[in-house]
């Protein structure tokens, strides 16, 4: 019996050396790496991180769809994406912006000012979607009887097809800003062909007349291709002079902030952005305007 007892001792201590552990106990057997394969988000292209002399401005349109077909990838573009900045001064002289930019911009029938000797200045208003502002922004221009463009996407003229008649008959430039408003730098010839000319049709098709050959990328994104491809269907790139942050409807800047934004800043030929979501912007037009008419200005349209 002793000798049976201390055989079974030995097993015992064989098996806890062993380190094995019972099938009942609360320990874990294996502990295995846990990795994690979901990659971190990306940046939000809607609102991108701009130095303080940018004023790269997005709508808040609905993005268009990954491309996915193997033509698309097979003739998208492979150039750096752009973002569009412009450096302010306080002497209303025109803004300046890099070497490379202008000289991409002269080479494909791109713009971000009109220089002129008649104080000529150009009012613009993008369109991604409607907050109840532009009846009220097309009220005032035709009180005051000046003109602007409106560069409007898929999503606007979709929705608010009697405010796009109303921008025509009064004699707004009406031009495009995509039917998605994706980012141009990233896409394809032939998808930032389908593009423009999807929200040409629909333009077409609701007034009979063709869309004023004025594209602006949207978010201020571009690239040699994209310049060049928007040039080949005969539309002028049309970037800006003068913005600030009023493209998000929960941080507007106030009426008096712009007012005296556009007061200090104005120079001849210059491009001014708005965003027609902007009661900021809305609240403050009226007196911007009859300043700037006091003061020798003059609200032109594009080509006029």
């Amino acid at each position: 019996m002793k000798k049976t007892g201390l055989i079974l001792l030995m097993a015992v201590m064989l098996v806890w050396l062993s380190g094995c552990v019972p099938p009942d106990s609360d320990e874990q057997a294996v502990k295995v790496p846990i990795t994690n394969d979901v990659p971190a988000p990306e940046a939000n292209p809607a609102n991108p991180v701009v130095p303080e002399a940018s004023t790269t401005v997005p709508d808040k349109a609905p993005t268009a769809p990954a491309e996915g077909t193997a033509h698309e990838q097979a003739d998208s573009t492979t150039s750096p994406t752009l973002s569009w900045y412009f450096i302010r001064n306080d002497q209303h002289q025109m803004p300046g912006t890099n070497a490379e930019y202008k000289e991409l911009l002269a080479q494909h029938q791109a713009f971000y000012i009109l220089p002129n000797d008649r104080q000529n200045i150009y009012l613009t208003f993008d369109c991604g979607y409607e907050l109840g502002y532009t009846s009220q922004i097309l009220d005032t221009l035709a009180a005051q009887n000046v003109k602007a463009a409106f560069f409007i996407t898929g999503q606007y003229i979709k929705t608010q097809p009697d405010l796009v008649r109303r921008m025509h008959e009064e004699g707004h430039l009406v031009c495009n800003h995509s039917f998605n408003h994706p980012d141009f730098s990233t896409i394809s010839q032939s998808k930032l062909e389908q593009e423009i000319t999807s929200l040409e049709s629909l333009y077409r098709d609701l007034t009979g007349q063709d869309m004023d050959k004025y594209l602006r990328p949207p978010m201020g994104n571009f690239n040699a291709n994209s310049l060049q491809w928007t040039k080949a269907l005969g539309y002028s790139s049309v970037f800006w002079s003068m913005a600030w942050k009023d493209w998000d409807p929960q941080q507007q800047p106030g009426a008096d902030y712009v007012y005296q934004h556009v007061i200090d800043n104005i120079h001849p030929g210059a491009v001014i952005l708005m965003h027609a979501v902007s009661e900021s912007d809305t609240q403050a037009l009226e007196k911007t305007i009859t300043t700037l008419l006091s003061q020798g200005y003059v609200f032109s349209t594009f080509g006029s």
